[in-house]
């Protein structure tokens, strides 16, 4: 029995950055011996063991072939006879294809040591066109590396180029895709991932709706960069440097949608496109089952976003139904997380990303005003049911009118 440490553990150690999970190989052991040596049996598909101490995942060394669509149609084979090397050579990049001992004796036969230095994401082998998640992980890879310098070598690029055509990309569940979406989105350049995804000619296929905004044109006088696929990237970009959650990632990737809708000839004018496009949220939201708290801010960044860049200009009582939309009283979160979306879309523009955005200390304030009402006294005077909410509902639209003449 030798045991081997594997894939991104050993990759990281060479580009010299902080190892977090770290995945192991057994080779020449059967089954019946892990056991016997205190390794608890997980997953079903083929023997990974637990670890008695660490609770690391220890894999015995095993072959792959193709045997249906999608990422799970694989027929595995483990057994002592199994070498490292054929093991290794069913991985998806060559980066991710080596192994140390104990004794960090590197054994990297499909030269990803190399292709580190040249800062290469490459496939291991043709097997790699039998996954198509492997589209995905590469994107994610990309917007992992891309600070370093990697890029997608041309070859790898063409077999998911035909991933892509070919049909499989379709066999992938919600679940597996929004792993890999999810993980994307919250490396440090996301915006690489859709890059990538899309010289592939997977955009197109997973999410048609963000595919359909490049080339199309919004007015220089608020958009310098003019493209709206190029603005959205700029947005995603912005909400990595800001650190933002996934929902808001999520939603600022998300919240233009609506101006793919635009007919040609209305061109560079998106009238109503937040309305527009929120059967497109909707489609894309429930596609990859995102979770709720991303599904819900999606659909109301994509509605509301323009209200929070105009938010000096409006009247009391739109401010007062934007805060009931997002129920500022009881989830003064998600609120928060929409400032911060309308924000990055301010800032994901040519030219203006250092620039100031007052309008959310303004709708912080409003949400404050509108939440200092208070509904006892409103009690004390005998109202309850629906002329109690009618009567809070005023002192709030009072309260907001107070708070827009000292702003």
């Amino acid at each position: 029995m030798r045991i081997y440490k594997v894939g991104g553990a050993v990759r990281d150690r060479l580009l010299g950055i902080p190892v977090t999970d770290i995945d192991w190989v057994v080779v020449g052991a059967t089954t019946e011996e892990m056991l016997a040596k205190g390794f608890r049996p997980v997953g079903a598909d083929f023997p990974v063991f637990l670890h008695p101490k660490s609770g690391e995942e220890y894999a015995l060394a095993r072959t792959e072939r193709k045997s249906g669509r999608g990422y799970g149609g694989f027929t595995f084979h483990a057994s002592p006879e199994v070498t490292l090397e054929e093991d290794l050579i069913r991985r998806d990049l060559t980066i991710n294809a080596m192994a140390e001992d104990d004794q960090q004796n590197l054994t990297d036969p499909y030269h990803g040591q190399r292709d580190l230095e040249a800062r290469l994401l490459r496939h291991v082998s043709p097997a790699f066109a039998e996954d198509p998640l492997r589209v995905l992980r590469v994107a994610r890879f990309a917007a992992r590396y891309a600070a370093l310098g990697f890029t997608v070598a041309p070859e790898t690029l063409e077999l998911m180029r035909q991933l892509s055509e070919s049909g499989e990309l379709e066999a992938l569940t919600p679940e597996r895709s929004w792993k890999e979406i999810s993980r994307a989105l919250m490396e440090d350049q996301p915006q690489m991932f859709i890059e990538v995804l899309r010289a592939c000619g997977a955009l197109k296929v997973l999410m048609p709706e963000v595919d359909a905004l490049f080339g199309v044109p919004q007015p220089p006088a608020h958009h310098p960069e003019i493209d709206t696929g190029a603005h959205t990237l700029s947005v995603l970009q912005q909400a990595a440097l800001h650190k933002q959650p996934l929902s808001v990632r999520w939603a600022c990737l998300l919240h233009d949608l609506g101006k793919g809708l635009t007919p040609e000839e209305e061109w560079p004018r998106h009238i109503a496109h937040e309305f527009k496009g929120l059967k497109l949220i909707k489609a894309v939201n429930e596609r990859f089952k995102a979770p709720r708290d991303c599904q819900e801010l999606a659909m109301l960044v994509g509605e509301y976003h323009t209200h929070g860049h105009r938010a000096l200009e409006l009247k009391p009582s739109t401010l007062l139904e934007l805060l009931q939309s997002f129920d500022v009283y009881r989830r003064p979160q998600r609120f928060e997380e929409f400032i911060a979306a309308c924000e990055m879309d301010a800032r994901g523009r040519e030219g203006l990303e250092q620039r100031s955005y007052p309008q959310a200390d303004y709708l912080r304030g409003a949400a404050t005003a509108a939440r200092t009402v208070a509904v006892q006294p409103l009690l004390e005077k005998g109202f309850k049911g629906p002329e109690l909410g009618e009567a809070i509902k005023r002192e709030r639209l009072k309260a907001l009118k107070a708070y827009k003449d000292n702003a």
